[in-house]
């Protein structure tokens, strides 16, 4: 019967033991009360930089459709100040 023991191979069983105990001591430390403010308080934080972002896009984009509308008037009073000009030249 110790013959048996021979062919295991020690240092991995080891090892494999030390990773089920971390894990089960791992899953008891996630899942605790103080685990669940940290989680709370990041995703609090998360929503809040979000929140800055969507704000800060709809400006740029609100100042993006200005700039844009004022091109598009500065190109229409250039294509009517060059029209008589042309007409002009026939």
């Amino acid at each position: 019967m110790l013959n048996c023991f021979r062919c295991i191979d020690w240092k991995k069983t080891g090892i494999f033991a030390a990773g089920v105990l971390f894990g089960t001591a791992g899953i008891k430390i996630l899942s605790s009360k103080d685990a669940k403010k940290v989680y709370t308080n990041c995703t609090a934080a998360a929503l809040r930089a979000k929140k800055c972002v969507m704000k800060t896009a709809a400006v740029i984009q609100e100042n993006a459709e200005d700039i844009y509308a004022e091109a598009q008037q500065i190109n229409e009073e250039r294509e009517a100040a060059e029209a008589p000009a042309a007409d002009g030249q026939e």
